[in-house]
């Protein structure tokens, strides 16, 4: 887990130093306000990535005195840390476009060069590169920070299309459609960090893992043997984890022995079938 988190920040953090510099360069030799917004997206990823490293590590810790359920929630506010670097970007990247446009001096803004369009596609191809690696290994930590950090790849994957259309459609003669492309790269970096704000704070208020695993829960927990009913279930995410609350009817007349090994037998089977669980409380009902 240790060595796959350092090669993910190891390849974010040092992809996107040289990938912004390369931007910003060539946004400020090719005369593109794009391609400049661009690089600054581009260095915002660099603070995302380090920051998701941080949140993983932290939420691997075990549980101590002081937080016996554990640390989970680390990669919570990790993600939400990343999806507001991402709101603020995507606000200060639309609030210069909208300037731009709204002066409508268009006659004055440079056309922009080659450079920038050929970073523009080096951009594209190596962020889509960097998204699909970091999610590769995010999913298989199931680390919503991670995933956060991949969708951030991609936000900058999808602004350097942006940049390269309002690149392309000034040297074309429409010098406006670099603040445009302003614009739009503005509104994708938003709409990714909404997504990520909304998951984040979802996790973080004890949401219901969904109706899909309930209801595979119940018919699990029911055909359990010794269960004459299922009286209440309750789940709550804990960043990534699942904690689930259930209530069984046993034969009322059993030994309490025997009423034991069919709470253990339901406890330990959900950890077993359900991965993503994390503690299980099992509570036994008389069945009448």
């Amino acid at each position: 887990m240790a060595s796959v988190v350092r090669k993910l920040s190891v390849v974010g953090i040092a992809g996107n130093i040289i990938l912004s510099a390369f931007k910003l360069i060539a946004g400020i030799i090719g005369s593109s306000g794009a391609m400049i917004s661009d690089a600054i997206h581009s260095l915002s990823d660099v603070l995302a990535t380090a920051i998701a490293a941080i949140g993983v590590v932290l939420s691997r810790k075990t549980a101590d005195k002081e937080h016996p359920y554990g640390h989970e929630r680390f990669e919570c506010i990790a993600s939400l840390a990343l999806g507001l670097i991402l709101a603020v970007t995507g606000a200060g990247i639309g609030w210069s476009g909208i300037k731009t446009i709204m002066a409508g001096d268009y006659a004055s803004l440079a056309i922009p060069t080659l450079l920038p369009l050929i970073a523009a596609i080096v951009s594209i191809v190596t962020k889509e590169a960097m998204f699909r690696y970091t999610m590769h290994y995010a999913k298989q930590m199931n680390s919503a920070a991670f995933v956060a950090d991949a969708w951030h790849h991609r936000s900058d994957a999808l602004s350097s299309i942006g940049s390269l259309a309002g690149i392309l459609g000034a040297r074309l003669g429409a010098p406006v459609m670099e603040p445009i492309a302003c614009v739009v790269i503005a509104a994708c970096i938003i709409k990714v960090a909404v997504d990520i704000l909304r998951d984040a704070l979802k996790k973080m208020l004890d949401t219901s893992c969904g109706t899909d695993v309930e209801l595979e829960l119940v018919d699990f927990i029911e055909k359990q043997e010794g269960v004459r009913r299922l009286d209440e279930l309750r789940t709550r995410m804990f960043g990534n984890q699942i904690y689930v609350d259930v209530e069984i009817a046993a034969d009322g007349s059993i030994p309490l022995v025997e009423a034991h090994e069919i709470a253990e037998r339901v406890h330990d089977g959900i950890e077993e079938k359900f991965p993503a669980v994390k503690h299980v409380m099992v509570h036994v009902n008389p069945y009448e």
